[in-house]
């Protein structure tokens, strides 16, 4: 009994002294998933997709997920962004752009709905490394080895200055794993030369459109002013429905890109999907803006309508109400395309047409609001004569 007791307490006293080294081999064999993301400090979507998805499974997993958040407004991010875009042979992409080995995942509802699925996937078949980017490796090396001379740096420094205390026995020090992790970025502020940079061609067609909405805005005031017998129901009118409908498809494809956050199709000039990501996108940050635009060409529309086809008070208030709308959407238009080069530093070609279209409809839509107008204060001056308005002398 004596020789049991003696066996059992070194195998007890063995088990004590391997069972701290086979957990930590056990924690070293663990499987690891990594991943890279691609965002813009100044993307809401990417903002939501750190925050409420990225960051609860980095805590879930621990050191099992490891993720790399790389800048698309810095040079080194955009670099790597557009060899991954290469990658999978992609001619432009938006962001949040989350890339895990061979797959892609876009914007707010594709990688919440996906990414936790992969990450399991891959969990069970052993993990999985950095996804094969040209560059990606070299640039992980780099850093890792700043961030191993910044440390070795600040420990000399520490060890001239102070000599620290040796720990208790009981206390268990845990190195620190020097491995590349992900952070939710606040909105970052940069000045309107640094803006306007990003995209030097895009953002002067934009200031160049914007000097010309500006320009029509002052002669929509002088045709106010000045013209007594235009009227919605001569032939020219039917350009602005025309034109309606021209908004209704710009409106409608950003309204589809906003809502189901796919990568916008753009022109060979600007980056409409860093517009369309940016917080400017929607109204209060409820309201998509391409909703928006779809509601106001559906009011311009109803309004048309109205004053084609009505008489007397209900085809002038259709009048005046139909340029009533389409001044706020083109004042708010201009308010857009002033935040695209000077705020968001990027141009999207789809808006800037929605800003043209908005732009010409004022410029038509004034006289025969003006005429309207008279017709209701001075209801004796005017009068309809075979579709056409008129001035009496009396």
């Amino acid at each position: 009994m004596k020789r049991y007791h003696i066996i059992t307490s070194i195998f007890f006293l063995i088990s004590l002294f391997i069972a701290p080294i086979t957990h930590a081999q056990a924690q070293q064999n663990l499987p690891v998933v990594r991943a890279i993301l691609f965002y813009s400090p100044t993307c809401p979507h990417c903002q939501q997709v750190i925050n409420e998805t990225l960051l609860p499974m980095m805590e879930q997993y621990g050191q099992q997920l490891q993720i790399i958040g790389l800048d698309v407004t810095q040079q080194n991010g955009q670099t790597l962004f557009l060899s991954a875009l290469q990658k999978f042979n992609l001619q432009q992409g938006g962001v949040p752009f989350l890339v895990i080995d061979d797959t892609y995942l876009i914007g707010s509802l594709d990688i919440p709905e996906k990414f936790p699925g992969l990450v399991e996937s891959y969990l069970t078949q052993g993990g999985v490394d950095w996804p094969d980017i040209p560059g990606l490796s070299e640039a992980i090396a780099q850093t890792t080895q700043a961030d191993a001379a910044t440390a070795a740096a600040s420990t000399q420094t520490e060890t001239l200055q102070t000599t620290p205390e040796p720990a208790p026995a009981s206390s268990t020090v845990t190195a620190p794993i020097a491995t590349p992790g992900l952070t939710a970025h606040d909105v970052q502020t940069s000045n309107w030369q640094e803006n306007f940079s990003r995209d030097p061609i895009g953002n002067t067609i934009a200031v160049i459109v914007l000097v010309l909405m500006l320009a029509s805005i002052v002669s929509t005031i002088f045709i106010f002013r000045k013209t007594h017998n235009l009227s919605l129901k001569s032939n020219w009118a039917w350009v602005i429905p025309g034109l309606c409908v021209i908004g209704f498809g710009v409106a409608g494809y950003l309204a589809y890109v906003e809502t189901s956050q796919v990568t916008a199709v753009c022109g060979p000039v600007g980056d409409c999907n860093t517009v369309q990501q940016s917080e400017y996108a929607r109204l209060f940050g409820i309201l998509p803006i391409g909703v928006l635009g779809l509601l106001g060409y559906v009011a311009i529309s109803i309004s048309w309508i109205l004053a084609r086809y009505t008489r007397g008070w209900h085809a002038d208030m259709a009048s005046i109400s139909l340029f009533a709308v389409i001044v706020f959407g083109t004042l708010f238009s201009a308010y857009l395309t002033f935040l695209e080069p000077f705020v968001i530093g990027a141009t999207c070609a789809w808006c800037l047409t929605s800003a043209i279209l908005m732009t010409v409809l004022m410029l038509l839509s004034a006289g025969p609001a003006k005429t309207s107008l008279s017709k209701l204060t001075h209801p004796r001056s005017l009068h309809h004569k075979d579709g056409r308005t008129e001035i009496d002398d009396d």
